[in-house]
């Protein structure tokens, strides 16, 4: 079994990833979604949690040998991107969403040497737009980012512009097509439903609308 797969079928042991056809989740967007992805769950079961730190850590050296430091996307980011950097031996920041509104007003928390190369940690990639901001805020503090890495994508045709655009090479410990298998050989769905399912990871703005 390929790593992407058997990852899918963790997150589904530990319910981290919820699969529902019938009742759709909605999405802060208002999109409905038949599947719902809470990877912050692997924290709580050391078996997972050591695979996902593993499998970050060798994906990072694999990928982006040359890392200099890690930064965590705050909030999610930040525990798998702090054992990453952990088990590597590498500097380790998170940057937030927004400056803080107090203190000494930061957006990136840890230090940060520019020209440093950096790799991002994000949890799920969804649209990718608020993982790619990180990586403007970031390149804007005089870092070189070198790449991203994560646990989980949906694998969104948008998202995969979006990073190529960025020119921010992304990879993952699993993703939507590895959990589609995984489900359908666990019979948690069907032939047919999987073909619905993919019409979603293609448009997740239409459908079921």
């Amino acid at each position: 079994m390929s790593t992407q797969k058997h990852f899918a079928e963790k997150l589904l042991q530990i319910k981290a990833l919820q699969i529902n056809t019938q009742k759709p989740f909605v999405w802060a967007s208002g999109w409905n979604s038949p599947v719902y992805c809470d990877n912050r769950k692997t924290l709580s079961y050391p078996h997972v949690r050591d695979f996902v730190k593993s499998e970050l850590a060798n994906m990072i050296l694999e990928q982006f040998p040359d890392a200099d430091a890690i930064a965590g996307v705050a909030t999610a980011g930040i525990a798998h991107g702090v054992m990453a950097a952990d088990l590597l031996k590498l500097p380790f920041l998170y940057v937030r969403s927004k400056p803080k509104e107090h203190g000494m007003g930061n957006q990136i928390e840890g230090v940060l040497e520019a020209g440093q190369k950096v790799v991002v940690v994000e949890d799920l990639i969804s649209t990718g737009k608020s993982s790619l901001e990180v990586a403007e805020v970031l390149r804007a503090h005089g870092a070189t980012v070198i790449g991203m890495v994560g646990l989980f994508t949906y694998g969104f045709p948008e998202a995969a512009a979006a990073f190529e655009k960025a020119n921010v090479p992304l990879f993952t410990i699993s993703n939507y097509s590895a959990l589609m298998e995984v489900a359908e050989d666990q019979k948690i769905i069907s032939t047919e439903e999987k073909a619905h399912l993919e019409t979603w990871r293609l448009s997740p703005s239409t459908w079921n609308k």
